[in-house]
């Protein structure tokens, strides 16, 4: 089974790590990445990461509203995001590397404004929509509060405005019964936990685990100022040789980047999540959860769940534009890879955050059930065959700010336990 190795040296060796990496810069990050990317079993037995099934501890209430193990389970709660107050992040290194050239343009114009009026309108109809769906189909839906993202902030190290609540996928990880606040990489983003936080304390107060992860100060230490993106050529050069916007400053991720099966959590260094952030959690979830890095053929990394989304037990969708290297580790296992068709959106269609590929970000209610757009005919077709039932909604205007159905909610309950799919 693959490991995600540890750092060790104590104190002294941190503080010797922080001496060499002010003075080598790059040199010590490439030297993070090749250590935390390694895939082999190689920690000594007294600090392996593996959990072992008959040492298991990890139990859940009985009357706690928050399990979840996977993304597949039958589904019985969840967050949904909200797009009322939606507003174009200031066009800042971290926003500029994570969006594509031919909207640079609108992010330079609008930042720090609301999103288009109307289009927001009917993202917000849309959403409603996709809840009546999901209450009909027995899930208990719970929404973020509405939020003034237009009012600037300022801290000790930057100043922004914010963005909005619509994707608990990227602030919000459930793993068992406990919700864990990921610390965020974009400034517009820094503040977005508070539309969270009367729901969460909820959960708390029925027995849930809250950990809310290290906040990072998104200092400019924490950017590379010096980013050279200027094409999709550079953005495929630049992922090739595991260069990002984001340094090892500080830890930072998106939850979004971590997709779970069980005991085995997969995860991506990405333009928002680093390698810092990813030990973090590794440590964090420790000794009950495996985190592995698996790394794509992608020349934008934010977020796994349009790349790669795990459906079933054994089944996962990858993305044919983005190949996985590291496939062989869920063949080898048995699983069966699919590879989703092209996508429908058409190209007029805004996209100001995301890729076409967000008809992969589906949103399964259980094995044999799953919500997709109605749009997409021929990933409908695709889920068919695979026997699963699609339950169609239409959120065209909804994807233009940033996500799918995956990405627009965040599953708080799924009826199921704790397994291993990988042993």
């Amino acid at each position: 089974m693959l490991r995600v190795r540890c750092l060790r040296g104590g104190s002294r060796g941190a503080e010797a790590a922080h001496f060499i990496g002010s003075r080598l810069g790059r040199v010590f990050t490439g030297w993070v990445q090749r250590t935390f990317q390694s895939t082999q079993a190689a920690t000594a037995s007294q600090n392996t990461c593996a959990a072992d099934d008959n040492k298991a501890t990890n139990s859940v209430p009985k009357d706690c509203p928050v399990c979840s193990y996977n993304e597949w389970d039958p589904l019985e709660e969840v967050i949904v995001g909200r797009a009322e107050n939606a507003c174009v992040p200031p066009f800042s290194v971290e926003v500029k590397a994570n969006t594509y050239e031919k909207y640079w343009g609108f992010y330079q114009k609008f930042g720090g404004q609301n999103f288009p009026e109307g289009h927001v309108k009917k993202a917000i109809a849309e959403i409603e929509e996709m809840c009546n769906i999901l209450k009909q189909e027995g899930v208990i839906v719970k929404r973020p509060d509405p939020i003034d993202w237009s009012v600037k902030y300022k801290t000790p190290d930057f100043e922004s405005t914010g963005m909005y609540a619509a994707m608990p996928r990227d602030i919000l990880l459930v793993v068992g019964n406990e919700i864990i606040e990921a610390p965020m990489a974009w400034r517009a983003r820094f503040f977005e936990y508070r539309a969270y936080r009367r729901i969460i304390k909820e959960y708390f107060n029925c027995g849930a685990k809250w950990t809310t992860a290290p906040k990072p100060t998104m200092a400019d230490e924490l950017y590379d100022k010096d980013y050279p993106i200027r094409s999709v050529e550079d953005r495929h050069k630049l992922a090739a040789q595991g260069k990002f916007v984001t340094t090892e400053f500080e830890p930072c991720f998106d939850a979004a980047d971590f997709i779970r099966a069980g005991r085995d959590i997969f995860v991506q260094r990405s333009q928002v999540t680093n390698y810092m952030g990813i030990e973090w959690m590794r440590r964090h979830l420790a000794p009950d959860y495996r985190v592995h890095v698996i790394s794509f053929k992608d020349p934008n990394p934010m977020h796994i769940d349009a790349t790669f989304n795990i459906i079933g037990p054994g089944l996962v969708l990858s993305n044919p534009d983005r190949p996985c290297y590291q496939i062989d580790l869920f063949k080898k296992a048995g699983w069966t890879v699919i590879h989703p068709p092209v996508p429908l959106i058409p190209d007029d269609h805004p996209l100001w955050m995301s890729s076409k590929w967000l008809s992969m970000n589906v949103l399964m209610l259980d094995e044999k059930r799953v919500m997709v757009d109605a749009n997409e005919t021929s990933i409908q077709k695709m889920f068919e065959k695979l026997g699963i039932s699609t339950i169609k909604v239409s959120i065209r205007h909804a994807n233009s700010l940033g996500g799918g159905f995956h990405c627009w909610t965040c599953d708080i309950r799924r009826r199921g336990t704790l397994q291993s799919y990988f042993d």
